[in-house]
């Protein structure tokens, strides 16, 4: 079974990196690894380059933000499995693709998989700040507010070909709506891996408290936009990863 891992990325150059050595160093070997850069201007592109040998696809140019440079990687994609590693994100260990694999091959009637993960401080120190524990999927806990974690998630490349890519419409959050678009609309088959599969550095698009408002807005049009209770499930949805933080 041949996994793809997607990474994009613009202007990374402090975190790409350790995201590529993270991915470089699966021992699972049926890997295709691909880039996607925006154009990046800090020297995050020289640093992709010394990788270049040991990544499958590599694409440098302008884009439209995360979500399209993410619909690039998916329409190069060949692999059996999809999913993705942010640039400022890691795997938790050396072991995370191949229990992915080992996942989808004897559960052959699933069409994805997601696990737990962990949000660490953007230093040295990497402090645990928040503790996203996943928990068996059901369509009630869809409907308080409760999402896997994005970046845990993978999907077999026929049910993304069946379903579609990111909505463009939606510019910071396009990944609660393909979330819901699958899991909500489409009620795919969705299998929960009890371990940690990533690790993630506050500060990105999708952790950064100045773009929290904006987040907020974006997730109430797309709950709307799927048909639930907007505001209560929005709501809700705070509530439940004010709870993940870690008390120091």
């Amino acid at each position: 079974m041949r996994v793809t891992i997607i990474t994009v990325c613009y202007n990374r150059k402090n975190t790409i990196e350790k995201a590529i050595q993270s991915v470089l160093a699966q021992n699972y070997n049926d890997v295709e690894y691909i880039i996607i850069d925006g154009n990046s201007t800090d020297g995050t592109k020289e640093i992709i380059d010394t990788y270049k040998d040991q990544v499958s696809k590599y694409i440098s140019e302008p884009d439209k933000g995360m979500y399209d440079a993410i619909n690039k990687g998916l329409k190069l994609a060949t692999g059996d499995v999809i999913g993705l590693m942010h640039s400022d994100d890691e795997f938790y260990d050396k072991d995370v693709i191949a229990r992915i694999a080992s996942r989808f091959e004897n559960e052959k009637h699933i069409d994805g998989i997601y696990g737990d993960g962990v949000y660490v401080s953007n230093d040295q120190k990497e402090r645990l700040i928040r503790n996203r524990i996943g928990g068996v999927f059901s369509i009630k806990r869809l409907k308080k507010g409760w999402l896997p974690l994005h970046p845990t998630v993978y999907l077999k490349k026929d049910i993304i070909d069946k379903h579609g890519l990111y909505n463009l419409d939606f510019k910071i959050a396009s990944d609660t709506e393909f979330l819901l678009r699958y899991l909500y609309k489409y009620e795919i088959k969705m299998s929960y891996i009890d371990s940690y599969l990533v690790k993630m550095r506050m500060g990105g698009m999708s952790t950064s408290f100045k773009r929290a408002f904006e987040v907020l807005q974006e997730d109430y049009k797309i709950y709307k936009f799927h048909g639930l209770a907007a505001t209560g499930t929005v709501f809700l949805k705070k509530t439940l990863a004010l709870k993940q933080y870690i008390v120091h």
